[in-house]
């Protein structure tokens, strides 16, 4: 027998719907209507931006937003793999169970739109199969848009939202970088890479990782270092958008770049920068955004207390922190991809 109080739950959510249910209503409508994602296509991207689209029709959140909260959602469990293991075939985001069931519900297994939505919840039917399921593409990334965009769907309502389910502004940052990346591109295929020097250049590098270094007290080398000629051009090895220019006492003229790995890419003791780009700029791999020089190891402006290099490095957002990890690999690998590219001309 059902308990009276769950019974004039249900019996009030049913005649008093509200307007996530409303919404809930047409993303099935929607869904059914256009039948099931395509999961079978040879092209990964692809499947990624019909599930986008389908979720921007049924959420009025434009596609780049879906895109970057899902690709955030993924870099963040690549980077926590056993602390955000995967929930389900393509996408990327992570929703425990306490968070999708509601904090007070005793079932953290719950999959019922209603009782969930009853313990404020947020998981959500979005497939239209009357069920809430965890492990559903649709449905994990549906619940997620349809709750951040509770404080609206604009550019400038979208962010308060994520602010909201975050509290962190590190991760409303990533998700605005990588939304203005998609937005400029129109498309999801943007991790080719090129190595940060011109091909062809007298340059050396070797495995500097992990060495020790004096300057401003003892540490250790974060980076790969790559000697040539003082201005030889210096290029992104990504696409990606501009979160630094300036000076660094230690790195001297540096320039750090955001990818959507949600890798940080940084070039540092440059002489200078390209005058045509800022902070805030997309950027894409092979295109200069300074020159090589030996600025760094002081005061704004102080040079040449070693021979002219680019100190290249790269660090993986784990959430609240950055970690450094070994560039020599990457490097290697680009370097070749481009000189078998060039013969293959």
């Amino acid at each position: 027998m059902i308990p009276m109080t769950a019974a004039f739950v249900a019996l009030t959510l049913l005649l008093s719907p509200t307007c996530s249910t409303a919404k809930a209503s047409s993303a099935i409508t929607q869904f059914r209507k256009d039948d099931s994602i395509n999961t079978t296509s040879q092209n990964p991207y692809d499947t990624q931006r019909e599930l986008y689209n389908k979720l921007s029709i049924v959420t009025d959140v434009e596609w780049y937003w879906v895109a970057a909260v899902d690709q955030y959602e993924r870099s963040m469990s690549k980077a926590r793999p056993k602390a955000r293991p995967l929930l389900g075939e393509t996408v990327g985001v992570f929703i425990d169970k306490e968070r999708w069931a509601g904090m007070l519900n005793p079932d953290d297994e719950d999959n019922s739109p209603l009782s969930i939505q009853w313990f404020n919840g947020i998981g959500k039917d979005g497939d239209g199969n009357g069920v809430a399921e965890r492990n559903s593409d649709f449905d994990l990334l549906y619940s997620l848009i349809r709750h951040v965009s509770g404080q609206g769907t604009s550019d400038e309502q979208f962010p308060i939202g994520l602010w909201d389910y975050y509290q962190n502004s590190r991760s409303v940052q990533r998700i605005e970088q990588f939304a203005a990346i998609y937005k400029h591109y129109g498309k999801l295929n943007l991790y080719d890479h090129a190595f940060p020097l011109p091909i062809g250049n007298n340059y050396s590098y070797k495995d500097t990782w992990g060495d020790k270094r004096g300057w401003g007290g003892r540490r250790i080398h974060e980076g790969t270092d790559i000697f040539a000629g003082h201005g030889t051009p210096v290029r992104s090895t990504c696409y990606g958008i501009i979160e630094i220019m300036g000076w660094n006492r230690f790195g001297g003229w540096r320039i750090g770049i955001r990818d959507l790995n949600n890798h940080y890419h940084y070039y540092a003791h440059l002489s200078g920068f390209d005058k045509t780009i800022k902070v805030g700029d997309i950027v894409e791999p092979g295109q200069v955004v300074g020159w090589v020089g030996s600025s760094g190891y002081g005061n704004p402006g102080t040079s040449g207390k070693f021979p002219p290099h680019l100190h290249y490095g790269v660090y993986s957002d784990r959430g609240l922190i950055e970690w450094a990890f070994d560039p020599y690999p990457m490097l290697r690998r680009w370097e070749q991809a481009e000189w078998r590219s060039r013969r293959s001309k």
